[in-house]
């Protein structure tokens, strides 16, 4: 046995001497780069045969669901690592990435066959080379990259890659065949290879290269949608008086809302004055009116008129052919106990009842949520929150220094008894503390999160 530290002895080296011609060249690794095959180029045309398997699922047709889609090296970094890792710049941009790839490319159709792991199991890395004179096993092999064969450094701090012989080598190769012959674990994915080394030296108009771009900047969001959280138009909401009325940012918001509401049981709606949150969020009370739902507004008693006059039927409602048919109650009535609020008997009022509840200005006033809305409360949550402009300049800010925030700075949780509501947006404005002090974070671990789903108005 020996041992490659890559610095003063490169296992590459060693691979050039050991692969001749007839030689049976098999790679179990994460990831496989066109630079790598052309380190070895010149053996690798001569092997009698090469099997490669992908120790991740990689390539595979079934998608994987998402939770269950990243692992150690993520997939879309095992899939790109194609065209070279992110520690083979240097030679990407030599510009003869084109070349590269039609070359490999060819020698993949007449020799080489690709498999991938479609399970969830961890696989090793290792590299063995069959010759009718001996049998050699190189491990561990992360990746068949220029950095794991030693001709680069990449970001490790050592790179040590053992040599062994026989009767250690015939193990692993004993090994790879057991895996390579198991058609539970494995998938041929070689054609899907060779169609995407084709791309690198393809010629592609710009509009294919355009809509590629917008592939990759929307395919996790484009994951994330069904039909069950997506507006369902059926309704007729887009033919009220109401929608008609709507700017094209401000109809961009609604679905957006009726989308996070739909998938996370609450959103905040914030900007600045006169951007239309009201009407916004008039809209969405339509969407979920037309589907029968009950809806409550919670605001400052300064508002109620507005609140008001848009339900009723007065000469000075504009929207008064929609019909809505919500409550109006006031901030301060979530901490009463008895007494009228509105024309509503607080006293039998059935708070658990309402399946929507847009809270207007919440900032003004700290609310305590834990009150009334978690007896039983199972429905959907809409904050509306008036930013000012020292406050969106603190939410740039701090969103471009961080945009991986904690829980407790970018998420709250509406909880209750029976069910658990979570609102993972970013609070951009000064009473951000207030609006974690008055939910009840305390029975319920936050959620952490990279998604930022804000709904904003422009």
């Amino acid at each position: 046995m020996k041992i490659f530290d890559n610095v003063t002895e490169i296992v590459r080296d060693d691979m050039e001497q050991t692969i001749k011609k007839g030689s049976k060249v098999s790679i179990a690794a994460a990831c496989f780069s066109m630079y790598a095959y052309q380190e070895l180029k010149d053996q690798l045309e001569k092997v009698e045969q090469f099997r490669f398997i992908f120790t991740s699922p990689t390539f595979i047709r079934e998608r994987a669901e998402k939770q269950k889609r990243e692992f150690y090296i993520p997939r879309l970094s095992r899939e790109t690592s194609l065209y070279g890792t992110e520690f083979e710049i240097k030679l990407r941009n030599e510009m003869t990435q084109r070349s590269i790839a039609k070359e490999c490319a060819q020698w993949i159709s007449q020799k080489a066959v690709f498999k991938s792991n479609v399970t969830g199991e961890n696989m090793g890395g290792f590299m063995t080379i069959d010759d009718p004179s001996e049998q050699i096993a190189y491990m561990p092999l992360g990746g068949f990259t220029t950095v794991d064969i030693g001709c680069e450094r990449g970001n490790n701090s050592y790179n040590m890659v053992n040599r062994m012989e026989a009767p250690f080598a015939t193990q692993y190769l004993q090994l790879f065949d057991s895996l390579w012959n198991d058609r539970e674990k494995m998938q041929d994915v070689t054609d899907t290879i060779i169609e995407n080394i084709a791309t690198a030296y393809n010629e592609n108009s710009p509009e294919f290269i355009y809509y590629i771009i917008l592939f990759h900047v929307f395919s996790e969001f484009l994951d994330d949608i069904s039909e069950d959280v997506l507006p369902n138009e059926a309704t007729g909401f887009k033919q009220s008086k109401i929608w008609s009325m709507l700017y094209d940012f401000q109809r961009d918001a609604v679905l957006a809302i009726i989308n996070k509401l739909e998938q996370y049981n609450g959103c905040i709606l914030a900007d600045s004055v006169g951007l239309g949150k009201t009407f916004t969020a008039l809209a969405v009370i339509k969407y979920y009116e037309n589907r029968n739902k009950s809806v409550l507004v919670l605001c400052p008693k300064k508002l109620a008129e507005n609140w008001n006059t848009y339900k009723d039927n007065y000469v000075n409602n504009p929207i008064a052919s929609d019909r809505l048919n919500y409550d109006v109650l006031f901030h301060t009535d979530l901490s009463r106990n008895g007494g009228f609020s509105n024309g509503l008997d607080l006293d039998r009022l059935n708070w658990g009842n309402y399946d929507l509840v847009v809270i207007d200005e919440y900032e003004i006033i700290g609310l305590n949520l834990k009150s009334q809305l978690n007896q039983g409360f199972r429905g959907l949550v809409l904050f509306l929150l008036t930013l000012k402009i020292a406050d969106k300049a603190i939410h740039r800010r701090q969103y471009a220094q961080n945009r991986n925030l904690s829980a407790e700075r970018g998420a709250a949780s509406l909880c209750s008894a029976s069910t658990r509501h979570t609102l993972p947006t970013y609070i951009s404005f000064r009473r951000s503390t207030e609006l974690s002090a008055c939910v009840d974070l305390h029975r319920v671990p936050l959620r952490h999160s990279t998604h930022v789903p804000v709904a904003r108005a422009a």
